[in-house]
């Protein structure tokens, strides 16, 4: 599997976006515009690709096998962004007026990304999902009504990671007198989680500081000099792209076992494992969502895309980590307008539409059962004041071959999270002269 992977990883890295524009043809339904920023080149190509591949195959299978959503084919264009924010914005002005009634729902793939656009969005009337990433007090959709950080945002998975180190120390009263390096991304993406590092180190006496990696991080050397000077027991990796199999073999240069390690959703695929050969063996990282191809839903993709000849990449990506977050948001996008079909009708949405379908949107076990996805992606209900919708945390540990459970589903301090994201909420409405709407209705 491993030699596989990395011919088709080299493969796709040093292959040019052919893709950007391209554009699947609508029947006789209507179409349903949903725009695809992406990042096929730069630095942080090597997760965009296969990320992307699952963003638009699942697309494909849904006009495949069921003609659509609710009849209604889905349209698209990718617009390449490698990931820089004033990128993105010409991706987002091009794209947003598309389509029969505009572009449905942006979905950013970046934290830096969504800031740039996050005040336009009220005149625009146009919602981002920004599922596991972005601007985690938009999850009080008070203040933010356009922007979801749906399933689990930053500071509920920075207690989790918090509350792993616990079950490994033996409980929350072990966590006094530790020290936690938390090496991170140098962007709004890296420096999201200082807050909540900072006030659950208060509240457990655990010790915490902070060491920032610039952009694009190939150079770590003198980062992990320094960490090692700090001694730290555990260490945060907060990364992005080929910082992440850089700082795994930093680590292992300079002495520190990968079991210490814990890294964030985007440092947990395998393209930050299987370049960093043996120094990632044992370490240890969270996701949201399930990996491999045992499900239902990504056997359709095999069957109704890569077996009909019209994939987007090559099958070897198919089940990895970054290629089912794509999948994954998409789904959500999808059931997102299902959702919003449900009250405004079989037909193309426009994003205002689209908005209330997200904030309206509630997927069970048994609807995710349905849609072959259970154990792919958790339960989710949306709310007017509730923009995450309520995820677990599962952490994994990397085997040298594979990703296995090291840890069973963790729920998120939820109260400390909220309270904060309340107050952080609060904050930014004052700023920006914003009277944040009722939800009591």
């Amino acid at each position: 599997m491993q030699k596989h992977f990395i011919a088709a990883l080299a493969a796709l890295v040093l292959a040019l976006p052919g893709l950007a524009g391209a554009q699947e043809q609508s029947g006789d339904g209507g179409e349903q515009f949903v725009p695809v920023t992406s990042y096929r080149t730069g630095p942080y190509a090597v997760s965009g690709i296969p990320f992307m591949d699952g963003f638009i195959d699942y697309l494909k299978m849904v006009n495949a096998r069921d003609g659509g959503i609710e009849g209604v084919r889905i349209t698209w264009e990718e617009c390449e962004t490698a990931y820089k924010p004033d990128r993105f914005v010409e991706c987002y002005e091009r794209l947003k007026n598309r389509g029969e009634r505009g572009a449905s729902v942006f979905n950013p793939l970046g934290t830096p990304l969504t800031y740039a656009v996050i005040d336009r969005l009220p005149a625009d009337k146009m919602p981002l999902i920004t599922l596991g990433y972005g601007r985690t007090d938009a999850s009080d959709g008070r203040v933010f009504p356009y922007v979801f950080p749906l399933l689990v945002n930053y500071w509920s998975q920075s207690t989790a990671k918090i509350r792993y180190i616990a079950g490994l120390e033996g409980g929350h009263e072990h966590l006094k007198g530790l020290k936690i390096a938390n090496v991170h991304h140098d962007s709004a993406y890296g420096k999201e989680t200082g807050p909540v590092l900072a006030r659950q180190a208060e509240e457990y006496g655990f010790e915490v500081d902070h060491f920032p990696v610039v952009h694009p991080g190939i150079d770590q050397k003198a980062v992990w000099l320094n960490v090692r000077r700090y001694r730290p027991d555990y260490v945060i990796l907060r990364g992005w792209g080929v910082m992440n199999q850089t700082a795994l073999k930093e680590a292992a240069r300079i002495g520190l076992p990968a079991e210490k390690i814990i890294g964030v959703w985007w440092s947990c695929a395998e393209q930050d494992t299987v370049p960093a050969g043996d120094a990632a063996i044992g370490y240890t990282c969270s996701t949201f969502h399930g990996n491999g191809t045992d499900f239902p839903l990504i056997q359709d993709i095999l069957l109704h895309v890569h077996e009909a000849g019209n994939a987007t990449g090559p099958v070897e990506y198919v089940g990895t980590a970054s290629y089912n977050r794509g999948v994954i948001n998409a789904f959500v996008t999808v059931e997102a307008i299902r959702t919003g079909m449900g009250r405004y009708g079989a037909r193309a949405l426009s994003g205002e539409e689209v908005r209330w379908g997200i904030e309206n949107l509630d997927l069970d076990e048994a609807d995710i059962a349905a849609a072959g996805a259970t154990d792919l992606v958790p339960p989710l209900r949306v709310t007017c004041s509730d923009h995450e919708g309520g995820g677990k945390v599962l952490f994994v540990r990397w085997t040298g071959e594979t990703f296995e459970p090291a840890s069973d589903w963790l729920e998120p301090d939820r109260d400390l999270v909220r309270g904060m994201v309340e107050e952080s909420a609060a904050q930014y409405a004052a700023e920006k002269s914003i009277t944040p709407r009722s939800c009591d209705s």
